[in-house]
């Protein structure tokens, strides 16, 4: 579970700045998306936020099928309805499987947010294929396998002006690293510039059926899977020297900017990467991050 800038485990650090608290205007009422990864850190907050928007929310996951559950409960509870499904973003089969429930359970779907991903790191000479195939399926393959089955219902279904002026829209999550090399981490970041590429050739291809592909490439953000960064006050004085910003992200700062590029205030958006990382990425020489 992400945790949020008031826990109270979080490292004190003298004049840090503190998050504002997240608002959602509700601008998506009669969408459904669907997330994936979306029991967990990012993907959870992003489901989260969805729903304070006003969208039904699948929520996919691959484990913990009870986390995924709490956060449907919590998006039910905001008076939107909700829909855990387990399915491997790296198997076709998976992927085909989980959108035909979602679009039989929500009659359609409006917005896909690709978020599933992982780490597998090793210095190059020690990384095996095993290693570079597992990141590479799910972060880049998941993301195509997913954008392929949302292109062919907002195709299908086109534009309901009274819901949204597209027929869908993509977000696909990229990271720092689509920029910044990393090394010892070469399979994730080439998972991430790969996905830069994907996203650009996928908007520039849908465009004309009025449907919009974007990423969003978050920086260092506290989340379980980069911990050792942030949770101790002497980690996160090291980690506040990268961003120029002086404060950690949130989850919750990739979920208000998810919300907005998914709704029609963004509607001019397309094939662009929204970096929401304190400025991390103005330091060309760092080699580490989100």
């Amino acid at each position: 579970m992400a945790e949020s800038i008031t826990d109270p485990t979080a490292p004190a650090s003298p004049g840090a700045r503190q998050r504002p608290a997240p608002r959602f205007p509700v601008v998506l009422e009669g969408q459904a998306a669907l997330v994936t990864g979306a029991n967990s850190g990012i993907g959870k907050a992003v489901a989260l936020g969805l729903g304070a928007s006003g969208a039904d929310v699948v929520v996919n996951y691959v484990t913990h099928p009870e986390t995924a559950e709490e956060v449907a409960h919590q998006i039910e509870a905001g008076g939107r309805r909700a829909l855990a499904i387990k399915a491997d973003v790296s198997s076709e089969e998976d992927v085909q499987a989980m959108f035909a429930k979602a679009i039989g359970h929500f009659g359609t779907l409006h917005i896909g947010v690709s978020n599933a991903g992982l780490q597998r790191d090793a210095p190059l000479l020690d990384m095996t294929l095993k290693q570079w195939n597992e990141v590479i399926s799910v972060n880049l393959t998941g993301q195509f396998l997913c954008a392929r089955e949302a292109v062919r219902e907002f195709r299908k279904r086109g534009v309901v002006r009274d819901i949204s002026v597209a027929a869908g829209k993509l977000v696909f999550m990229s990271s720092v690293h689509q920029e910044i090399p990393w090394a010892g981490h070469v399979d994730y970041a080439a998972s991430k510039g790969g996905v830069m590429q994907l996203m650009r050739s996928i908007a520039q291809e849908v465009a004309p059926l009025a449907i919009r592909a974007n990423a969003v490439a978050p920086g260092a953000i506290r989340t379980p899977i980069n911990r050792p960064a942030w949770e101790t006050p002497a980690a996160y004085r090291d980690l506040m020297t990268l961003v120029p910003y002086k404060r950690i992200g949130e989850p919750e700062d990739i979920a208000q900017a998810v919300a907005w590029l998914v709704s029609d205030a963004a509607d001019y958006v397309t094939g662009a990467t929204l970096f929401v990382d304190g400025g991390m990425t103005l330091y060309p020489g760092f080699t580490t991050g989100g």
